[in-house]
């Protein structure tokens, strides 16, 4: 029955993405109801991709170092912003001295939004690619911290309760019972920080960058070219998709381990 549900489910979903395209295709190539310099025909993105696959013009990257650079960006300050965002908010929630001493400083910081960094970033590192995952690190930093943190606030006090009856030490407890618990919202902070990192990359390489996604949206907004914007934020959809996919993948497979 489930996979019947979801066989039913992909072919809904392929049947709307084919009727979005036929119908971009002819308000825009057919009809012309929307001007192609306002928006370009998908067949006209197609050969926009194909063309910027191999060739640097106009804007001196193609497509692929365009898409390396993002990702080498994005994932050195995505990762960076977990791998410190999660401890640091699972730490914050368990121990109260720190909750104290740490939680004052973050609450202030995690109101400036990433974007408004971005031209301290540029002042103090330039438009390289420390300055960038900087600003990238914030973006991603700030929704770990807050779901690792309110995972962690969410652990059932009877469980602690029984996990300190039998013997488990603080730290035991936290890694047997609290983080188990918090899991879900520990995935949860992952998949926002993701977002919030590409949105973040796109406005710094819109700002100050030789290349990347954002940079070619920038040069094909300066251009006029509306299939360059067109195809860079297609591509920037795709990649988000498959790294969230990968996410919750990961998820089910860590999640389940756990709850065995």
């Amino acid at each position: 029955m489930k996979k019947k549900s979801k066989l039913k489910f992909q072919i809904i979903s392929i049947i709307s993405l084919i009727a979005f395209f036929a119908i971009w295709q002819l308000l825009t190539d057919v009809y012309r109801v929307i001007p192609s310099t306002m928006l370009p025909s998908p067949v006209k993105v197609l050969q926009t991709i194909g063309m910027k696959w191999s060739v640097k013009k106009p804007d001196g990257s193609t497509l692929p170092q365009h898409i390396l650079a993002s990702l080498q960006v994005s994932g050195l300050g995505f990762c960076l912003g977990a791998v410190i965002g999660v401890p640091l908010g699972v730490i914050m929630a368990w121990w109260e001295k720190a909750d104290l001493s740490l939680k004052p400083v973050f609450d202030f910081v995690r109101t400036i939004p990433p974007i408004a960094w971005i031209p301290i970033m540029i002042v103090l590192l330039g438009i390289g690619v420390v300055a960038k995952a900087s600003i990238v690190f914030l973006s991603a930093f700030i929704p770990c911290v807050i779901n690792s943190y309110t995972g962690i606030k969410a652990t059932k006090t009877v469980h602690i309760w029984v996990a300190q009856t039998f013997g488990g030490s603080k730290t035991r407890t936290l890694f047997k019972v609290a983080i188990p618990t918090a899991l879900p919202y520990i995935f949860t902070g992952l998949k926002v920080s993701l977002n919030s990192s590409w949105g973040a990359l796109v406005a710094a390489e819109m700002l100050g960058s030789a290349s990347g996604l954002g940079y070619m949206i920038q040069m094909g907004r300066l251009l006029s070219r509306a299939d360059l914007i067109v195809v860079g934020m297609i591509v920037i959809g795709i990649i988000g998709t498959i790294l969230s996919a990968f996410l919750d993948s990961l998820e089910k497979i860590v999640v389940k381990g756990e709850v065995r």
